[in-house]
């Protein structure tokens, strides 16, 4: 028997839908390490320059006129917006998925991004295929932009999506909540004391990680200034993406801080520095929750994005895992509010309450069955 030839298309928007695809990608070659895996970014220029291109302007989009992309998803949440806006998408980006289709003749298509899943829709539909087609949801919240005919399989992440999709009269044969995929390596972490040692961090420091995902978004330099209010000293860990400017100013704002900063750009090592924060100061991406939940790690969340970005934190408050700082609150209430060590605690049992770190190795082992 050949060995099965899987494609993972994802798109490069955020950093969450590229985590997504990668902890899937090492679960399957985990379990079936014959299996060619190619995962494609399907924003990437060197996919489609006009995908690229789209990317680009959505970003931009973000930065100057984010409540127009809150507009955006609103209507298409609804049955008749969320339709035309599949519709629109499938047909420009079709002609893509059949040249990546032809070149890697899979026998499986995974999506984490409903961008290339709307495309595989239609291309299954024009073409009269029975080719395996599975959507990897990395939200909390169900929206309509995720639900295409022709999908043979959807993961989520939440029981509530579950029962949405089943009064949309999904079968539950299509359905399993499998929790939104993480990479194997945070359970391959040691304690968070030993993983100080190991970053040369103090086990008696409070230490904060602030985040804005791969973007550099999420306000960092605003959460320095509130944060220098603290009269405490703290250890700051940054991470500022690839957000070139970000870096450079928060390299400046650590020169005359009393808190002790420690910052890096675009970093694989983002895992580790979870491990051994208190606390985590961060825009609300599913991807980066879900990587906390199974951390035990509390969150102060701010800036989501307009529309999914929301509704994640209003998953991870409701459950216990974070607090949301609303427009006009003040920040650094909020974080001695957090730092109580008793807040702590219970914070990140609640975490750890909804975590799913098996999310992917469930999810490899429904793919290799179909």
């Amino acid at each position: 028997m050949s060995a099965k030839k899987i494609l993972i298309l994802t798109a490069s928007i955020g950093s969450g839908h590229i985590k997504a695809a990668e902890a899937v990608a090492r679960e399957l070659g985990r379990q079936e390490p014959k299996a060619r895996i190619d995962t494609v970014d399907f924003m990437a220029k060197s996919t489609a320059f006009s995908h690229w291109l789209i990317k680009r302007l959505y970003l931009e989009m973000l930065r100057f006129v984010p409540n127009l992309y809150d507009v955006f998803y609103k209507v298409s949440g609804g049955e008749a917006g969320g339709n035309l806006a599949k519709q629109s998408v499938a047909r420009f980006m079709l002609p893509v998925f059949a040249g990546l289709y032809k070149k890697y003749t899979p026998d499986i298509v995974v999506c984490t991004h409903p961008f290339p899943a709307a495309a595989a829709s239609l291309w299954k539909e024009r073409n009269d295929s029975r080719l395996p087609l599975t959507v990897v949801m990395t939200d909390y919240t169900l929206h309509q932009v995720w639900l295409c005919p022709h999908v043979d399989s959807y993961f989520m992440a939440t029981d509530n999506m579950l029962r949405d999709m089943q009064q949309q009269g999904f079968a539950d044969k299509e359905l399993l909540v499998t929790g939104i995929p993480v990479s194997s390596r945070l359970l391959q972490l040691p304690d968070k004391m030993g993983m100080r040692q190991q970053l040369g961090i103090g086990q008696q420091e409070k230490v904060i990680l602030l985040m804005g995902g791969g973007l550099g978004l999420g306000g960092i330099e605003q959460t320095l200034e509130a944060l220098e209010t603290i009269k405490e000293q703290l250890t700051l860990l940054v991470i500022t993406g690839r957000n070139a400017d970000l870096l450079n100013k928060a390299s400046a704002f650590a020169d005359s801080s009393h808190h002790r900063l420690h910052l890096w750009g675009y970093t694989d090592e983002a895992h580790k520095l979870m491990r051994a924060a208190d606390m985590l100061i961060t825009k609300p991406g599913a991807l980066t929750i879900s990587e906390a939940f199974v951390l035990g790690l509390p969150m102060l969340l701010h800036d989501p994005i307009p529309g999914p970005e929301t509704e994640n934190a209003v998953y991870a408050t409701k459950n216990g895992a974070a607090l949301w700082l609303h427009p006009g609150e003040k920040l650094a209430p909020a974080v001695l509010e957090m730092l109580q060590a008793d807040t702590l605690a219970k914070m990140g049992v609640a975490a750890l309450a909804c975590a799913k770190p098996q999310a992917g190795s469930r999810i490899a082992e429904a793919l290799l069955k179909l």
